[in-house]
């Protein structure tokens, strides 16, 4: 009985990742659509991405369902009780991130001219760094891998500069080219979504660090990684 209630467990743990695995997937695919679409103009793929976003909501909500089912009928303890705590949080988070990414995609068809900005060609590239991050955030809670998690984190002050470099971009194009002020607005808020990924994915990997080894990253914790990394 013991080992039959054991193997249930893990079989409803295994559940739960697989769950977030799945959200952690559509919404790398939903960025890269987003972007796709902004940069090519199209706006039936914006739709599809804008349409895609319940199945993201869905899943949270399965997430939810399942996680409280365990810690009512299982009263799960210690690794185990930060195992599900974390799945809770970080489905909340990615699906967040889901919806940056059709505010992204909604903004596909506000556009007159965006192919004439030249600052559009720095959105692609922050966004590989974003899809990047969350790809390796979700693998880090599949794995436990406090490490990957770590680098996660670290990645995000690309993040950061890309969009400090974006908006500094912008504000001289508008500032050059006053006719451009609305799409260029309007790139402003995507490289804002962009960047908001970023934090979320960072948010996950604190979250991923903590469930793998019961302590909150530091920034001794990022210092002794990046050192580590060096060497």
């Amino acid at each position: 009985m013991v080992e039959h209630t054991v193997k249930s467990f893990e079989n409803e743990i295994s559940q739960l990742r697989g769950l977030i695995a799945e959200m952690g997937g559509l919404a790398e695919v939903a960025i890269r659509d987003s972007i796709d679409a902004l940069v090519q103009r199209d706006e039936e793929k914006a739709h599809v991405v804008i349409a895609n976003d319940p199945r993201i909501d869905a899943l949270e909500a399965e997430v939810d369902r399942l996680a409280v089912r365990i810690i009512a009928l299982r009263a799960p303890m210690a690794d185990d009780l930060r195992e599900v705590i974390a799945a809770l949080k970080i489905s909340g988070v990615v699906e967040r991130i889901g919806d940056y990414a059709k505010n992204i995609a909604k903004r596909v068809t506000k556009f007159e001219r965006a192919g004439k900005i030249e600052p559009l060609t720095l959105i692609p590239t922050m966004a590989e760094i974003v899809q990047s991050m969350v790809r390796d955030v979700l693998n880090a809670y599949g794995a436990r891998d406090a490490q990957l998690a770590v680098e996660v984190i670290r990645r995000d002050d690309k993040v950061d500069n890309f969009y400090d470099s974006i908006f500094r971009n912008l504000v001289s194009h508008m500032m050059e080219s006053p006719a451009t002020i609305s799409d260029a607005a309007q790139l402003l808020f995507v490289a804002r979504n962009l960047e908001r990924i970023g934090d979320h994915s960072t948010n996950v990997a604190e979250m991923v660090y903590f469930a793998a080894t019961g302590e909150y990253c530091t920034e001794r914790d990022k210092g002794d990684m990046a050192a580590g990394a060096e060497r």
